[in-house]
């Protein structure tokens, strides 16, 4: 039976859990079922990790929307010299 992933303290714990991951499906020969679930744990962080930056992102838009600091899609104001 899979494990549950436990939602990480932070967006770094969630990066080193992945590297963890990542480390051990690399370095043993796996039991197909812990591999699978190693997987599953794996895509629960990356998910975690998507939505934190998605969010982040989200929040500096909104940060530079209200500081009228243009966003990197935006042009520069035309020079009025």
């Amino acid at each position: 039976m899979a494990k549950q992933a436990k939602t990480p303290k932070s967006f770094e714990n969630a990066i080193a859990q992945l590297e963890e991951i990542v480390a051990a499906m690399e370095s043993r020969d796996l039991p197909l079922e812990d591999a699978l679930d190693h997987y599953q744990q794996g895509i629960g962080l990356l998910r975690y990790c998507q939505d934190t930056l998605s969010r982040a992102e989200a929040r500096l838009e909104t940060l530079e929307a209200d500081a009228g600091t243009p966003s990197d899609d935006t042009p520069p104001a035309a020079d009025p010299s």
